[in-house]
């Protein structure tokens, strides 16, 4: 009997521990989706920027179009995710605003890397486009985990590691970041085929599939984040 009593405390006390820690890893719905939308138009407004503005796109000017698109991108990304920052009390927004800050740079040399790793080419006539394309992935990948996480080892690991999420909080941050690697590794496909396309040089296509894989994981991100609240909302019922 006092075993099964110890039992229940133990589970009563661990219940209450597993709601707050899936609670602050939570977001509304509503705010999520604004995330996701704003983020969108952002790189929406990148690309007519590049095209109308500038007369330039992927194809032709590769290097100055993702130029245009993370130095856009990167304000928008780093203020919104900063917003939801952990540990607020130690943490403000400023400083989370600054790990944003300092995210881009590390999360640009690791997607650098890891392309090098996986066959990029490397050449003086690369160094540019390489450069600014990992700035791009780092924004899509690194700078909101670095906003909202800082250096909590432990949230990174069940985010990029075992890709585990929480709660909404980490399926925006999550799901968009995979669907970018995954993207771009589905975008590599044709670089080595023997089309002889324009569109087959590096970062061309690979950035394609970033984007296209980006955007259409904040969908899928926007739509388990309504579906889950959808969820807890019967359950209480």
């Amino acid at each position: 009997m006092k075993t099964n009593a110890t039992t229940s405390s133990v589970k009563a006390s661990a219940e209450p521990e597993a709601e707050v820690s899936a609670s602050s890893h939570s977001i509304s719905a509503a705010e999520a989706i604004f995330v996701h939308l704003i983020s969108g138009l952002g790189l929406g407004l990148a690309v007519l920027l590049a095209r109308n503005v500038f007369s330039v796109n992927l194809v032709s000017h590769p290097s100055l179009t993702l130029r245009l698109i993370w130095v856009i991108e990167c304000p928008i990304v780093i203020l919104l995710y900063s917003r939801y920052r952990k540990n607020r009390e130690e943490c403000s927004y400023l400083k989370a605003v600054g790990r944003g800050l300092l995210g881009l740079p590390v999360g640009a040399l690791v997607n650098a890397l890891g392309a090098i790793a996986l066959g990029t080419p490397v050449g003086t006539q690369y160094f540019s486009k390489t450069i600014n394309w990992s700035l791009m992935m780092s924004l899509f990948t690194i700078v909101p985990a670095a906003s909202v996480f800082g250096v909590l080892w432990k949230d990174w690991q069940r985010i990029f590691a075992h890709t585990k999420p929480v709660g909404s909080l980490d399926l925006i941050i999550c799901l968009p970041a995979h669907g970018a690697v995954v993207g771009a590794w589905f975008g590599a496909w044709p670089m080595p085929l023997d089309w002889e396309r324009p569109w087959q040089e590096w970062p061309i296509c690979v950035s394609y599939g970033a984007i296209t894989g980006y955007l259409l994981a904040m969908v899928a991100s926007s739509c388990f984040v309504l579906a889950r609240a959808t969820l807890q909302h019967v359950k209480r019922d």
